[in-house]
């Protein structure tokens, strides 16, 4: 019956064959966040193998990886059109063009993995001959191979964007997210892949542990990391403990991105965040000695704002001190003033005890290419790019154990959340403004992202966004508190203590998955071979 079904999924061809490629790469994107159907990738990259497997051409394998991006970036990407609606005069007549546009792009890379995998096929078929039109243990381990090279290169080609790479879709399961403290969010892509598309074997002419064999250790390899997960959970529940003496407040006020930044409400936004920052704790439980605000929260130029800037310090507590992101604006000689996209902390006292600089910008909403003639194309306010700052610091908060502070998507660099010299952190602190985003899918993907640098670190932790998710993060991925998308309130809780022994990424980085990406590449070819096919 299986191999009826590729024989039937193999024959399609023009419309029909390119509409099934979008639909499956629509399953793909529904085992990601929010939705979790992980189950769906089994067809999902079945199907797509099977169909890169029938092509006739390099060309055709292009095309069908192209089609299945299509599909899968643009319901995996459609909520970045959502901040073209908050100024919908200026930018609304670019939503079509920016959901074909990025599903477009973003399509390439499954296109190139779908070449890339055809084209060896086609260097071990001469080598070896057999069929072309059949997928064995080789074809998976090749093509799994390759596509988490491509999430790779997805994630810093043209400053890069690892969004939704495969392996988030375990983020509903705590036992399932472990693995990544060994190999990284990459590497648990790469058994992701292997593991959902070993059942395309099952069609496999040859019959036998030919046909079996890939499918029964898939199901091994996904139960050996949930007794994996499971096990390092166990010991955490003895290990895992809370700093002494901090108590955190994350405000979430739950602000609309339109009306945010209008002169008339812009006090009132910040009296609202400053009135539930002093709110008295519940009954019986101790007050925060810290707090902390969302990206942006101060809607205004903050270091040309001191009387705002007293104003925010009344907030601080007495202990501790106010963290807010707002703009900074420097001089620049006679040039365009320099913008920043900034990160202050304000003590009691009204000093501006430390701040850091975002350094890696968002394109096309805090920088666009070729400024004067695609300006347009800019989402957020004021004219002129914003400038990037140095790039990652530890900052010492009174109070505190060090922090490492990401602003926005900074968070979803595996492998680039620390600096690479001086003391390291204790904690990760993000803050984000996924207010432009609504209620969409986006925020949901950005957190389940987050998470995992907690585990990845063996950090804690703490996101604080304007409209949700704002949450605590354990280093072992756990959500200790949390805050939902939509919701006005805050959250009081403890900042989880960092693990003492560093996972083994903390160690080597990307480094472990990208040998294992290609041990499997160079496997799965050389068995390609082998099998004949």
């Amino acid at each position: 019956m299986i191999s009826r079904l590729a024989c039937a999924v193999q024959g399609l061809g023009g419309w029909r064959r390119r509409l099934l490629l979008v639909a499956l790469g629509v399953l793909a994107t529904l085992a990601l966040a929010p939705y979790y159907l992980v189950v769906l990738l089994v067809p999902a990259l079945t199907g797509l193998l099977w169909l890169i497997a029938a092509a006739e051409t390099r060309r055709a394998a292009f095309g069908a990886g192209w089609w299945f991006g299509v599909g899968h970036c643009g319901l995996g990407y459609y909520w970045i059109s959502h901040s073209l609606t908050v100024d919908a005069a200026r930018h609304g007549w670019l939503v079509p063009i920016a959901v074909v546009g990025f599903a477009a792009a973003f399509g390439l890379y499954p296109a190139v993995a779908a070449w890339a995998l055809d084209a060896l096929r086609r260097f071990r078929a001469r080598a070896g001959g057999g069929a072309t039109g059949a997928v064995g243990g080789g074809t998976v381990l090749a093509f799994a191979g390759i596509w988490v090279l491509t999430e790779w290169l997805r994630g810093w080609l043209f400053t890069g964007f690892p969004w939704n790479l495969l392996g988030t879709a375990w983020a509903f399961s705590d036992a399932m997210i472990q693995p990544a403290a060994l190999a990284g969010i990459y590497g648990l892509s790469l058994a992701t892949v292997a593991a959902a598309a070993a059942p395309a074997t099952l069609a496999h002419p040859a019959g036998g542990r030919t046909r079996w064999a890939p499918a029964v250790l898939a199901v091994l390899l996904i139960a050996s990391l949930f007794v994996y997960g499971t096990i390092r959970l166990d010991d955490a529940a003895r290990e895992t403990a809370f700093v002494k003496d901090v108590r955190l407040r994350l405000v979430q006020p739950n602000i609309d991105q339109k009306t945010k930044w209008r002169n008339e409400l812009r006090a009132g936004h910040v009296d609202r965040q400053r009135e539930m920052s002093l709110k008295p704790p519940a009954a019986g439980r101790p007050g925060p000695t810290h707090v902390i605000w969302a990206e942006t929260a101060a809607p205004y130029i903050l270091n040309r704002q001191p009387g705002l800037i007293a104003a925010l310090a009344d907030a601080a507590p007495v202990s501790g001190a106010l963290v807010t992101g707002s703009l900074r604006v420097e001089a620049a000689g006679e040039g365009e003033p320099r913008v920043y996209n900034s990160l202050f902390v304000i003590e009691p006292s009204g000093r501006v005890a430390a701040q850091y600089d975002k350094a890696h910008l968002v394109p096309l909403g805090e920088y666009v290419p070729f400024y004067e003639w695609l300006g347009f194309l800019k989402v957020t306010v004021g004219r002129g790019n914003f400038t990037p700052g140095p790039g990652l610091v530890t900052l010492d908060i009174r109070g505190l154990p060090p922090a490492v502070p990401l602003i926005c998507y900074e968070v979803i660099f595996p492998g680039a959340v620390v600096p690479r010299e001086g003391p390291r952190p204790r904690w990760l602190l993000n803050v984000t403004n996924d207010a432009w985003f609504g209620t969409s899918a986006g925020p949901h993907q950005h957190f389940a992202a987050a998470r995992f640098r907690a585990v990845e670190e063996g950090l804690p932790l703490v996101r604080v966004a304007n409209t949700g998710i704002s949450a605590i993060v354990d280093p072992f991925g756990r959500v200790a508190a949390s805050l939902g998308l939509g919701q006005s309130g805050v959250i009081d809780g403890g900042l989880p203590a960092a693990l003492e022994t560093l996972p083994l990424f903390a160690r080597v980085g990307n480094a472990l998955a990208l040998l294992l990406a290609g041990l499997s590449l160079v496997l799965g070819g050389f068995l390609i071979g082998r099998s004949r096919q």
